[in-house]
């Protein structure tokens, strides 16, 4: 498959690796990972169908993958420095009205670009595995799927890392996942610096349900039954404040449903993609 790899200025002068490819001249689509992942978390979208009709995009997040790693807690808290980095990718890879792929901490990242710069430069949103909330005083949508293996993923002693992380990533699954997928998601899970880890959890209290209220373009939530990292809950909660969402439910699925049931999944956001295009394009 043609792939290019590039390089994108996003905030703060942050260089932000990404992934290009599928059909140049398609509609684009841009995925958008979460905490302590990496663009191959999508290899199952880039190696299928989507690439014969669309144009996929895909980031490393600023300490992640092969993107710059800012030794300041600061860049990784700001929703300007966030919101300047989607905004970058859009506009210095020419992605015209992109259908935009948001998991798990990636919802907070896209959020932020949406809440400084509108949705009149994207076509849809595609948010799977979302807990709406950031920071929350008491846990209500993020689970034990999290929290059981936060503290020890930011450890420094590393039999305590390795084991947090390890646990961290069968938790996101409701179910046995291939084998090459597992072992491909676990190591760019412990490649990620734990000081990045932390540095994610710190960004402050916010509920992005207002975010979600105003947004006119199409909305797709993709959550797993099984969730136990971002609660079924918080889909509900989303589809409650959103009034162009919809919401798609992976029976027995946990926090990646385009990992454990890619070819839904694709069709899906193909599907999406389409309708959302074909809507904004309209007079």
């Amino acid at each position: 498959m043609d792939m290019e790899s590039a390089t994108v200025i996003g905030g703060g002068g942050t260089k932000l690796h990404v992934r290009d490819g599928g059909r140049r001249d398609g509609p684009p689509i841009l995925f958008v990972h979460g905490w302590s992942q990496h663009h191959l978390a999508f290899r199952r979208q880039f190696e299928s169908p989507l690439a014969e009709e669309f144009r996929l995009v895909a980031l490393d997040l600023r300490g992640h993958g092969m993107s710059d790693v800012p030794a300041d807690v600061a860049a990784y808290t700001s929703e300007d420095t966030w919101a300047a980095d989607i905004a970058a990718v859009i506009e210095q890879r020419g992605l015209t009205r992109p259908v935009i792929v948001a998991w798990s901490y990636g919802g907070y990242v896209v959020s932020d670009y949406l809440d400084r710069h509108g949705d009149g430069h994207v076509a849809g949103i595609n948010y799977a595995g979302w807990s709406v909330v950031v920071g929350e005083p008491v846990p209500r949508f993020v689970g034990r799927g999290f929290h059981d293996f936060h503290a020890g993923a930011i450890s420094e002693d590393m039999p305590t890392e390795i084991a947090a992380m390890r646990g961290f990533v069968h938790a996101c699954f409701g179910g046995p996942i291939p084998q090459e997928d597992l072992e491909t998601i676990l190591a760019f899970n412990v490649m990620t610096p734990r000081f990045v880890r932390y540095a994610l959890t710190q960004k402050p209290y916010k509920d992005y349900a207002p975010v979600l209220a105003k947004l006119e373009v199409p909305v797709l939530i993709s959550h797993g039954t099984a969730e136990t990292v971002a609660l079924p809950s918080a889909a509900d909660y989303a589809l409650r404040n959103c009034p162009t969402a919809k919401v798609s439910w992976y029976e027995g699925a946990g926090h990646a449903p385009f990992v454990e049931d890619p070819g839904r999944f694709n069709r899906e956001l193909a599907d999406f993609t389409r309708a959302a295009r074909k809507k904004r394009s309209a007079p």
